[in-house]
């Protein structure tokens, strides 16, 4: 259409005005937006030189597009078509390799200025474009904003069809399973009258012509009748079948076309991505890969390859200001070194003092079989689920369960130890600070996913010998799926948590973001900790070699004297100068004074150091924020990592308290996780037993499910008020609300190993 006024064309929509009498004043303008009278155009334009874009159609053109702070913006082909954004180096490269694709049905759209604009969807993907004038610029939010109001309405009738639809299916489903009883029915009628019939025409053959003869006769004729009746019927019913079929097949035909265009389009998508992965593995080994650090030989091996620099506009780039520590630390006087000796590190018990077990434990398990898997067939049904309501193969996971995961926690216990003996709350605080960061030094090479309990089972670890701790855990919540966890020490703390563990599959990524605090209570000082734990990010789930990094900033808090530890787990980046995995954190007091440094890397040591002037100045930091300069003494070690023992590799990589987690003992409970057979058929490395047994688990844990919830809806309907609850209640714990940090949690309530030494299980549910 174009306007009477000025003879230029213009859009409906005022968010996508393209009319280049924008030179006047305001209020034309104004008036023009809202009582433009237009009529159809007649005359075709020179200017603008770019299509219309209308909803529906694949829109393209060259944008600049942010790279990095080394190239700048990069000139780049984007495809529009199908609700998706593509990018492309050039147009010859539409065929075979796809650069990035944003989903625009979840994407939000910005402008910056007069022809930049910004992309994102709310994840990992944002991309920052340029246009090369104004009027351009606008073409494509228009494209734009039209295409995500298409995809956002597919998408929602796309959801309402298929609740629709499944409740069709289930009216249909039930009206055919009726007819199909008519049937039955009418079949064994007919049988019976049939038989009948046959009896009294073989009577009728015998019979001498006589008195009788006309009552033969007429039963004769009185039971043919009743079996044409029943025919009659039995063909009404096959005719009312068929056209009730006959009337919803057109509707099933179209709704499986449907689905099967969704699936097409989601295929699509993934293609391109692995196309995308595909292409940047063979530019990383096409690469020249720079030396490792003389200081760090490992560094290769710590983060995923990295493509040449053609390819850097594929990967997230920082600025240099961005990858530092938020603080410095240089040495403090020598003054300090001299008349100040730290008795925390006093404390430190040497390795030698260690005890040693009472009792000899497993220091191997089978080796992993090498059975190959069709990733892709399953992962790609996968995207945007929830990864604990996916079926998934035993292939995917290591032989233990969440519950044994979770005991991995105390592979370094000792940490505790040394903690309670601090006569100082904030050199405490470094030690449990340490023992956080330990947790995760267990998953470095731990792509394997753990088998997900069962409701009501449980995992004990009696250490009390060895390291002086019980602990037991138990799975409380199946939805969401939620685990508590007690610790009880004879060496003076207490630890305990509830875990619900949350993941995403987003299609380069899985991301596992567990939910729930954890406390840590020492029994001398009634110190009480309690922080939250780090995402953690399992890349390459489609191409390449599984490998994980743990990102994310905690705060360990001391509820009794307000002293607090900041730690920050720096995310991997490619670019970064500093080492891989990198953890830094500060230890203040409830007035924000610095007393200690944390520095080190989750995956294999941490140091402190002892904080003695502290000063604001140093670089310019994010943002022009200046860093913190802190004075320190010289560091000490407070962990390092224990290697892995002798051909971890073929054991799921497993640590030496991990390999003694599935171990079989005496006296457990029934409902230990030790006594689940799927779990030790993997172990054994009888894979598709453990497949099979895996399915019948769950399908009992489903059939049990369905029975409490009946048994729910009974109570709820004998009560006088009230919707049915679910009225599964844990065995070892109860739920309150906690008093430090006010968040509804399980506590242990007593009991197991009381139970346990009497040897009464007879409360245990049979789960196995």
């Amino acid at each position: 259409v174009e306007c009477k006024l000025c003879e230029w064309a213009i859009y409906p929509s005022p968010i996508a005005l393209l009319c280049p009498a924008l030179c006047v004043n305001f209020l034309t303008v104004l008036h023009r937006l809202l009582s433009h009278t237009v009529k159809p155009r007649a005359v075709v334009m020179s200017e603008p030189k770019a299509p219309t874009p209308t909803p529906g159609d694949t829109y393209k053109g060259w944008l600049f597009k942010w790279t990095n702070y080394i190239k700048g913006y990069q000139r780049r082909w984007f495809v529009l078509s199908n609700g998706l954004l593509s990018y492309y180096r050039t147009q010859a490269e539409m065929g075979h390799t796809c650069r990035g694709t944003i989903n625009l049905a979840t994407a939000n759209i910005a402008v910056e200025d007069s022809c930049n604009f910004v992309i994102s969807n709310g994840g990992a993907q944002t991309y920052h474009l340029k246009a090369s004038s104004e009027v351009e610029r606008q073409r494509w939010i228009t494209a734009l904003e039209l295409a995500k109001a298409k995809a956002v309405r597919m998408q929602a009738e796309s959801g309402q069809s298929q609740l629709g639809f499944t409740e069709g299916v289930q009216s249909t489903l039930r009206t055919l399973g009726s007819k199909v009883e008519d049937l039955s029915t009418c079949n064994d009628l007919i049988a019976k009258h049939g038989s009948a019939l046959q009896r009294s025409l073989s009577e009728l053959e015998g019979v001498k012509l006589g008195g009788d003869t006309s009552d033969k006769i007429r039963q004769v004729t009185e039971r043919a009748t009743l079996f044409r009746i029943t025919s009659n019927a039995m063909i009404n019913a096959c005719r009312d079948f068929l056209a009730l079929a006959q009337a919803h097949s057109k509707r099933w035909q179209k709704a499986l076309q449907a689905e099967r265009d969704q699936r097409v389009r989601l295929e699509e998508t993934l293609e391109q991505l692995a196309k995308q992965h595909n292409h940047l593995e063979r530019a990383f080994r096409g690469a020249t890969v720079l030396p490792a650090s003389p200081s760090n030989p490992t560094a290769d091996s710590k983060g995923p390859g990295k493509g040449d620099a053609s390819d850097d506009d594929d990967n997230e780039f920082f600025d240099a200001c961005e990858d530092v520590q938020e603080f410095i630390t240089i040495p403090a006087d020598p003054k300090y070194h001299r008349s100040s000796p730290s008795p925390f590190f006093l404390l430190r018990s040497p390795q030698s003092q260690e005890v040693v077990p009472v009792r000899k434990r497993r220091t191997r398990i089978p080796d992993k079989p090498n059975y190959s898997l069709n990733l892709w067939s399953i992962m790609k049904n996968c995207i945007g689920k929830e990864l604990s309501k996916i079926p998934m193969p035993v292939n995917f996971n290591e032989p233990i369960s969440m519950l044994q995961r979770l005991s991995e926690d105390l592979e370094y216990s000792e940490l505790l130890d040394r903690g309670a003996k601090c006569q100082s709350s904030l050199e405490q605080l470094c030690y449990v600070a340490a023992f956080t960061v330990s947790s995760y030094s267990t998953t470095v090479h731990r792509t394997g996913k753990p088998f997900n309990p069962l409701l009501g089972e449980t995992f004990e670890l009696d250490r009390l010998q060895e390291s002086g701790y019980r602990s037991l855990c138990e799975q409380v919540s199946h939805h969401p799926p939620a685990a508590a966890h007690h610790v009880i020490s004879e060496r003076g703390w207490t630890l305990r948590q509830e875990i619900t563990v949350a993941s995403k599959f987003r299609g380069k990524y899985l991301s596992i973001m567990p939910l729930g605090s954890i406390h840590c209570i020492f029994d001398k000082s009634n110190n009480h900790y309690s922080w939250k734990k780090v995402t953690t990010t399992v890349h390459n789930i489609i191409v390449g070699k599984l490998w994980i990094d743990q990102s994310g900033e905690i705060d360990v808090i001391n509820h009794r004297t307000g002293d607090r530890c900041h730690l920050k787990f720096a995310p991997y980046s490619y670019f970064s100068r500093d080492v891989a995995r990198k953890v830094t954190g500060v230890v203040t007091d409830k007035d924000g004074k610095a007393h200690y440094v944390l520095s080190g890397t989750w995956d294999e040591k941490m140091e402190c150091s002892r904080v003695m002037q502290s000063s604001r100045g140093g670089e310019n930091g994010t943002e022009g924020r200046q860093k913190t300069v802190y004075q320190t003494l010289k560091a000490r070690e407070l962990w390092r990592k224990n290697p892995l023992p002798e051909g971890a590799e073929n054991m799921y990589y497993f640590t030496q308290l991990a390999l003694t987690l599935n171990e079989q003992e005496d006296g457990v409970a029934p409902t230990d996780s030790r006594r689940r057979p799927d779990q030790r058929l993997m172990e054994q490395g009888m894979w598709d037993e453990a497949n099979a047994e895996k399915q019948r688990l769950e399908e009992k844990q489903r059939s049990v499910r369905r029975e409490r919830e009946r048994e729910a809806v009974r109570l709820a309907s004998t009560a006088e008020e009230g919707a049915p609850q679910d009225n599964y209640t844990a065995l070892w714990f109860e739920q309150v609300v906690d008093e430090a940090t006010g968040e509804p949690t399980h506590i242990y309530k007593g009991g197991y190993w009381e139970t346990k030494e009497q040897g009464t299980w007879e409360n245990c549910p049979d789960i196995f």
